[in-house]
């Protein structure tokens, strides 16, 4: 806010506090000095919300102080100076405490530093409250002024001027704060008269023809009712009808209409007692007949005001909620869509094992020919694991989802009851829980039929093409080996030599051709053969790997990689395929490390509940960042073109392997540099759980090897 728009305002509220001040003391009852209303206090209120956040805080105070000081002492209200300034610090203080309180309560409010106007009984009772305390704060500084300086402490009087403070501040405070927004934005919006006056055109222009007329009618009624108990009353307490009117505008009318009526004829029950005429105007004692009229005031004010703006936040919280309802209308209706719209069958099954909803690919999937539902039943009697036994109740996945667990991938087979063949599903299970208690899992049904059908006819594919490709290879490398016996007795020269190196290189790639060849023929086998599960001493499997690699290296002029094995606990898997993990693990072990470090292995295991975790730790060039998932993927190589050969099978072979046990595998980074991979397999000495674990393991974690792979 600038310096001059604030002046401004100050001189606007100065002029209009001056004409409240005189118009409160023109009330004051002959013979007492005791005005019946003081307005000044509201329109001080409303100045001091205002103007909160002004930089010239002080010239309001002194303009406010200065005004009623000179008004009371002028027209007789303070007897003295002294009891004139007491009373002036009194209506400061009130001011000051009522902008304060608002603001440290109702933040939000236009006045208070939001930008809100009054809008439910919520912030009317704010409003009520804080005027309370800040007339409080003003009476009792002004009956002390009173008592020191004329002796006089008269409990109604007290209770008058309580009355007369709460009066006129609650009401002109809940008019400022009511219009002061939409004054303030038909100020922002317009900079003339003219347009103030088309937004007050617009404004009646939008309001229906037989609303007009209601207004009229209420005013008209007002009016009547004001005469019949004010003026034309023959001595009875006629007062109460206006009430009827008070209602009807709180219900019908505008809240806007309901402030200005209280405030004009709260304004005419103050004339009518003044010139004698209404039932307040009969009370003798002229305390008790301030404090009635302003209580009549008040009532009157606050009754219409809380059932206005209780009928204005219903109306908001209903818009709200129709707002809210047409939006989850849309939603639904969206949700719907996609939902029927879905390839994949979903079902959402409850804990009484009804299927509640279903999709209508779920009844193309999984229902019966012709069927127009899905029923749990036939799903349940159907589904079978991978290896075609039964499904256990307590293995179903919307059973284990009920009991809190999520399932987030599980490979199982349907039967099917036609003529058709029996498919593959890929199922996902979440719970959904409900407020009400009664819960329900939504399972998720991917066919992957096709794909895994696809996927082993491709993997039968490159297991035949690998085993074939072996004949051919092995005529190259005899033709080649025979060549090059053929070059070397036949003596040195140039082209001798230039022949050789050649034929060499034909060895190399041959060679590297049928370790690709082994690969994939291992990593076939690592899919398609059965397992043969028994007691494997890891402790001699170990050491026989470790002899291999050491009289390889010694054979091949290399350096000789040093083993530290710890105690091996024994496990019970297929021996072929763990020798084949370790000796693929310590091979890339030794393989990748740095030139002229010799390679240094640890392995180690632990046993846990059942499972043995075999660690092998190295020393080597490590896993790059981000890498140490991938590394499993199939012929995914972390260090290409670093001058280590290989083709990226390696390791989803020991992915495959350990997952067809119903283990895991990892890759963490060495604590003390290099790489460790970390695997688990059942261990000897349970074999109901192991048992338990291998089936499992062989039903639900091969497809998911493979989709890592």
């Amino acid at each position: 806010m600038s310096l001059r728009t604030s002046l401004a305002r100050t001189t606007v509220f100065a002029a209009l506090y001056t004409v409240a001040t005189v118009a409160g003391r023109m009330t004051a009852m002959n013979g007492h000095g005791l005005s019946l209303v003081w307005p000044a206090a509201g329109v001080a209120a409303v100045w001091f919300c205002v103007q909160r956040g002004s930089r010239n805080r002080w010239v309001d105070m002194v303009a406010l102080t200065t005004i009623v000081f000179a008004v009371n002492v002028a027209t007789g209200g303070g007897t003295g100076l002294a009891l004139g300034a007491f009373l002036a610090i009194a209506n400061l203080v009130q001011a000051v405490v009522f902008a304060w309180l608002l603001g440290r309560l109702r933040p939000t409010l236009w006045g208070a530093g939001g930008r809100d106007r009054l809008a439910s009984p919520r912030d009317l009772g704010y409003l009520v409250g804080v005027t309370v305390a800040a007339a409080a704060v003003s009476v009792v500084i002004g009956m002390t002024g009173v008592w020191l300086f004329t002796e006089q402490s008269l409990l109604l009087a007290f209770a008058d001027w309580m009355a007369r403070q709460i009066a006129g501040m609650f009401v002109l405070s809940a008019l400022g704060l009511w219009f002061g927004p939409v004054v303030a934005a038909i100020f922002m919006r317009h900079s003339s008269p003219a347009g103030w006056l088309r937004a007050v055109d617009r404004t009646l222009r939008a309001t229906p023809g037989w609303r007009v007329g209601e207004y009229l009618a209420v005013t008209v009624c007002s009016v009547g009712l004001y005469l019949i108990g004010f003026v034309f009353d023959n001595g009875l307490p006629l007062a109460f009808p206006v009430i009827i009117v008070i209602v009807w505008v709180a219900v019908r009318l505008s809240t806007g209409f309901v402030v200005a009526h209280s405030v004009i004829f709260g304004a005419a029950t103050v004339v009518f007692t003044l010139v004698g005429l209404g039932p307040m105007a009969t009370i003798a004692d002229p305390h008790a007949q301030a404090l009635v009229a302003q209580l009549f005031v008040v009532i009157i004010a606050v009754v219409g005001l809380a059932l206005a703006l209780g009928r204005d936040e219903r109306a908001a919280l209903m818009r709200e909620l129709a707002t809210e309802k047409e939006q989850a209308a849309r939603n639904a209706a969206m949700m719907t869509t996609i939902f029927d719209a879905m390839a994949d069958g979903v079902a959402v099954i409850n804990d009484e094992g009804r299927v509640v909803m279903h999709n209508p690919a779920a009844v193309r999937l999984l229902s019966h020919p012709g069927a127009p539902t899905v029923r749990a039943k036939d799903i349940r009697e159907r589904l079978r694991h991978l290896d075609g036994t039964p499904v256990a109740n307590r293995d179903l996945p919307h059973i284990r989802a009920l009991a809190g667990d999520r399932i987030e991938v599980v490979d199982m087979v349907l039967l099917d009851p036609g003529e058709r063949e029996s498919r593959i599903f890929r199922l996902t299970a979440t719970p959904l829980p409900s407020a009400s208690g009664a819960n329900s899992a939504v399972v998720l049904y991917h066919d992957v039929t096709a794909e895994r059908r696809n996927r082993d006819e491709l993997a039968s594919f490159a297991g035949v093409v690998a085993h074939d490709l072996r004949n051919p290879l092995t005529t190259v490398e005899g033709w080649t080996e025979a060549a090059v016996e053929a070059l070397d007795a036949a003596g040195g020269g140039p082209a001798i030599e230039q022949a050789r190196q050649g034929l060499i290189r034909v060895t190399r790639a041959a060679t590297h051709m049928r370790g690709l060849i082994n690969d994939l023929l291992a990593y076939t086998a690592a899919r398609d053969e059965a397992l043969a599960p028994g007691p494997v001493e890891l402790a001699g499997l170990v050491a026989d790997i470790a002899q291999d690699r050491t009289d390889a290296a010694m054979a091949g002029g290399r350096a000789v990689p040093r083993f530290t094995i710890g105690a091996l606990d024994a496990v019970y898997a297929d021996a072929v395929g763990v020798r084949q993990v370790l000796d693929n693990l310590m091979g890339n072990a030794i393989k990748y490390t740095a030139p002229g470090v010799i390679p240094q292995l640890t392995i180690s295991s632990a046993r846990h509940d059942g499972v043995v975790e075999v660690t092998v730790a190295d020393n080597g060039i490590g896993i790059p960042s981000g890498q140490h998932e991938a590394i499993f993927d199939n012929f995914h190589r972390a260090h290409r073109g670093a001058g280590y050969s290989g083709n990226g099978l390696g390791l989803a072979i020991c992915q495959r392997v350990v997952a067809r046990h119903g283990g895991t595998i990892r890759a963490e980074d060495n604590p003390g540099g290099g790489s460790r991979f970390v695997f688990t397999l059942p261990a000897t000495r349970k074999p109901a759980e192991v048992a338990q674990r291998h089936r499992s393991g062989a039903r639900a974690s091969s497809d998911r090897v493979a989709v890592a792979a």
